[in-house]
């Protein structure tokens, strides 16, 4: 899934900065344009795998031509590719195991979404 929201850039002594008017909080620095372009599409993508990850809604992208500038400043959009996201997202599975073996690893405080995440890694990665 990718997701486009309008960046600001501006140009101050030299050097680029990008906010996203979408996304309070999140902007980037760098010395040069394609430099802030490319750091403008990592921190958009990490503030909103933040979001995600906190159960929080995406904010609706403003319209391009909505967002105002001043005349050191210019919108583009930016691009969030969130299919790495979308694979690493954690997905809930009900598994059934004797009760006694239950029993043991609830005294033992085992985590039992860690054992069959490791369990399940060696065994697709031995074959």
């Amino acid at each position: 899934m990718k997701v486009f929201y309008p960046a600001v850039v501006h140009e101050e002594d030299g050097a680029y900065w990008v906010e996203f008017p979408d996304a309070p909080g999140c902007h980037t620095f760098a010395d040069t344009l394609e430099e802030a372009m490319e750091s403008a599409k990592e921190a958009l993508e990490g503030h909103i795998m933040g979001m995600l990850e906190n159960g929080m809604q995406l904010p609706a992208a403003s319209g391009i031509k909505t967002v105002e500038t001043d005349s050191d400043s210019f919108v583009t959009l930016v691009g969030a590719d969130l299919i790495d996201y979308e694979k690493c997202k954690a997905v809930k599975k009900t598994l059934t195991i004797p009760d006694w073996l239950n029993d043991m690893a609830v005294k033992q405080h085992i985590n039992f979404s860690q054992v069959l995440q490791q369990a399940l890694m060696e065994k697709v990665i031995r074959k």
